[in-house]
């Protein structure tokens, strides 16, 4: 299924189908930050733009951004709006569609007969697609994402259709070969989930799989912003050229994989080091706020843009050194909560796959924030409940780490401030159960009702995600009353399947971790992998 290519012969950035070539130069475009001003000791209660200030002047510094008006923001709510949503941006497509995702589920026959009777309709659109490499070929030669979608390139031509699959530079070689492909994916993946078509983005942390359709809970914005649209645009085209290209072939597979001549690094499997290096060159001037190739299309009037969308990278794997900027925003915004002027403040942080990163559970509960919530998901409502093999292990993984949260809570003497919710819809494997797969942060500053900040994209805020993953987030920073409006009612609607979760409560029999699933992290943190 592996082909190599004879020659590597540029370092460029390819040209993507029917785009034009990716350039660094940053174009000339008004940039617009809120006002610097902030609260002394004994003068009135800081404004607005005050309360704001010492947030984006930080992350000005750290992100590219986009100044937008909160309308241009649609919060879906369950996974069928999203999946009719995604299919009729589809079918109204006109120029491109194009998804970044780990993987299509490999049975998606009807999303893929919706790009097929769109391609078929209108024959200058073009689609492209980026998926995981070991998610997508995981079941081959049985059928697999790689095998889905192979056909769609020999109907439509490579000039219309490009399959690209990334692999990671950090599993190669004997850990390749003898890693079980249940948990290989702990070495690294292309986690970012974007689905783009024309001049609209859905930002998630939601897959393209029936159960991420139908009873699968995630989060999901629809961005209407060409700019913001075009820059993810541009991202998904970098790691598509760090990436595998999928062929369809008479193969049992039905695929072959091939690292194309004219990809911007060689092969991570023949030189992990050097793809590095040059994934570096390649990424670090798109992640920048000095270089990074922004646009100036949106013609909303500059006194109507109240929101600053906030674009986050998390590429560690492939940045020497780490320029990553998803990790320090979400480090500055919870630092500056550590204020005493944000004593007032609250926040509520959710992550299906309960591990933040140590550095992250410390700032969450080093905050001056109260009434701050933690959402994850009941291990009847893990993904990997009763799995078989290895990765049945996790849910108990997850127990154990949440216990050591709430743990770390009570050391800090924050159990007045910070609660921990399990979400839960039933229980995995029975009739009209729900899984549970959201993630993000909503901040609510003093003097507020509703979320001023939120989080939206693919990471788990876990250390695997800072250092492993691919991921793409966008931090809102906003003014807009309607769009603070739907995001309280998107915190408080994920909210309505839980209940409080007590350190006695991981104390009794039924919640206590065995002897195995301890081992089992172990050996996946020896082997350089992660949860």
């Amino acid at each position: 299924m592996l082909a190599r290519s004879v020659s590597r012969c540029s370092n460029k950035l390819r040209a993507p189908v029917s785009r034009p070539v990716l350039r660094f130069a940053r174009p000339q475009c008004r940039h617009f930050s809120m006002p610097a001003t902030g609260a002394t000791p004994g003068s009135p209660p800081m404004s607005s733009a005050g309360m704001f200030a010492p947030f984006v002047g930080e992350l000005d510094r750290i992100a590219p951004s986009f100044k937008i008006n909160g309308s241009q923001i649609r919060v879906l709510q369950s996974p069928a709006e999203f999946y009719e949503t995604l299919k009729d941006k589809i079918r109204n497509a006109e120029r491109r569609i194009f998804l970044s995702t780990l993987y299509i589920g490999k049975s998606e026959k009807e999303l893929i007969t919706t790009l097929q009777e769109t391609l078929r309709a209108k024959p200058e659109l073009t689609l492209s697609i980026l998926t995981d490499a070991l998610r997508g070929t995981r079941e081959a030669p049985d059928p697999s994402c790689a095998s889905l979608l192979a056909p769609l390139i020999a109907e439509f031509g490579p000039e219309r259709v490009e399959i690209r699959m990334y692999h990671t530079p950090n599993l190669t070689g004997l850990r390749k070969k003898y890693v079980p492909k249940r948990i290989n994916e702990g070495w690294g993946l292309q986690h970012m989930k974007l689905y783009g078509v024309d001049d609209e983005i859905i930002l998630s942390g939601a897959n393209l799989s029936s159960d991420y359709f139908t009873n699968r809970q995630d989060r999901y914005h629809l961005f209407s912003s060409r700019d913001v649209t075009e820059y993810f645009a541009n991202l998904q085209d970098a790691v598509s050229s760090l990436s595998f290209l999928v062929k369809p072939s008479t193969s049992q597979a039905g695929f072959e994989m091939i690292w194309p001549e004219d990809n911007a690094a060689p092969s991570p499997l023949e030189d992990p080091k050097q793809f590095v290096k040059e994934s570096t060159v390649l990424l670090s001037g798109l992640i920048s706020p000095k270089t990074a190739p922004l646009t100036a299309h949106d013609t909303t009037p500059a006194e109507k843009r109240d929101t600053s969308v906030y674009m986050l990278s998390q590429f560690s794997q492939l940045l020497s050194p780490d320029t990553s900027t998803e990790h320090p925003a979400v480090t500055h915004v919870l630092k500056t909560l550590s204020l005493p002027q944000y004593a007032n403040s609250s926040w509520t942080f959710t992550a299906g796959y309960f591990n933040p990163a140590p550095s992250l559970t410390q700032l969450l509960v080093s905050t001056q924030s109260h009434n701050n919530t933690v959402i994850t998901a009941s291990p009847f409502a893990n993904g990997f409940y009763k799995s078989p093999g290895v990765s049945g292990l996790l849910p108990d993984a997850y127990t154990l780490l949440a216990r050591r949260f709430l743990r770390t809570v009570h050391q800090h003497q924050r159990e007045d401030s910070t609660v921990l919710r399990e979400w839960r819809r039933g229980t995995v494997g029975e009739p009209g159960a729900w899984t549970y797969h959201a993630k993000g942060l909503w901040v609510t500053l003093p003097g507020s009702k509703e979320p001023s900040i939120s989080l939206i994209g693919s990471s788990n805020y876990t250390k695997r995600s800072y250092s492993l993953d691919l991921e793409a987030n966008a931090l809102i920073v906003t003014e807009n009353e309607d769009l603070k409006k739907r995001l309280g009612e998107e915190q408080l609607w994920l909210q309505e399947h839980t209940s409080i979760v007590t350190r006695d409560d991981f104390a009794k029999a039924d919640r206590r971790v065995g002897f195995k699933v301890r081992m089992a992290m172990m050996a996946v943190k020896l082997l350089g992998g992660a949860l």
